[in-house]
């Protein structure tokens, strides 16, 4: 007879279904769990309860029950060939460089998984994590429900040949678009997968704006402030932010 497996071996799922009864709950969509280290109250206010209140209520009432896990670190298991990815494991110690993860998930029909390491981790990065995460979810697989507006945006924005991106990811995708994934009339799976990213990437800075004082990066890449703000405008009317919460300087 063997016994349960230590934590250091855990995949995400199997750690979050191990301490599934000991989850914490925060309102009706969100619990976590914190097994990197005791939360003072500040901490639980910066990791669970802030990111959480920032959420627009359109977007926390799509989401399926949430299942947080804060961990020490997370690492890339080894290859198997049933499986098409590696899954993400547990760690309790610091991982090498190149097999260190910082975010890690699972979702199913029962909901989603979202891990994260935060031993040696900047609050900052962890509240860019999360808020991605939740992009993903509302994205959809494979884009599929990124909103009509925003994929009319970004037609609108192919047509004029706009430069830039909001993140480096989108960014990559839509250089290597070509001029018939730009034109034609059904998407192709080249638009298909970067019209998701830039969703999902401006979904990012918009909920992470939310809550937090961040700026935007500049360089090269940057999508011009206009068509930003344009984006941002029509996902605000899409998302509202909660009560009390600002998107721009004058909502102040």
């Amino acid at each position: 007879m063997t016994g349960p497996k230590p934590l250091q071996s855990l995949s995400v799922g199997q750690f979050a279904e191990r301490f599934r009864n000991e989850m914490v709950p925060v309102g009706h969509r969100f619990c976590y769990f914190c097994a990197a280290v005791s939360l003072s109250e500040e901490d639980r206010r910066e990791y669970v309860d802030e990111p959480v209140a920032a959420l627009p209520p359109v977007i926390a009432a799509r989401l399926p029950e949430v299942r947080i896990l804060l961990v020490p670190y997370l690492e890339k298991g080894a290859a198997h060939r049933t499986r098409t990815a590696p899954e993400t494991l547990v760690a309790t110690e610091k991982p090498k460089e190149a097999v260190a993860l910082s975010f890690g998930s699972v979702v199913s029909g029962s909901g989603a998984v979202l891990a994260f390491a935060v031993k040696e981790a900047e609050v900052a990065d962890y509240h860019y994590r999360f808020y991605r995460a939740i992009a993903e979810l509302i994205a959809g697989k494979n884009g599929k429900d990124v909103p009509e507006a925003y994929i009319g945006l970004i037609r609108q924005e192919l047509h004029k040949s706009a430069h830039g991106e909001v993140d480096e990811a989108s960014w990559r995708l839509k250089v290597e678009l070509e001029e018939r994934d730009r034109t034609a009339q059904r998407p192709g799976k080249r638009f298909r997968d970067y019209l998701r990213q830039s969703f999902v990437d401006t979904l990012t800075l918009y909920t992470h704006g939310i809550c937090c004082d961040i700026d935007v990066e500049t360089g090269p890449r940057q999508l011009a402030s206009n068509l930003l703000r344009r984006r941002l405008h029509m996902l605000k009317e899409l998302y509202p932010p909660p009560q009390g919460y600002a998107v721009f300087p004058e909502d102040l």
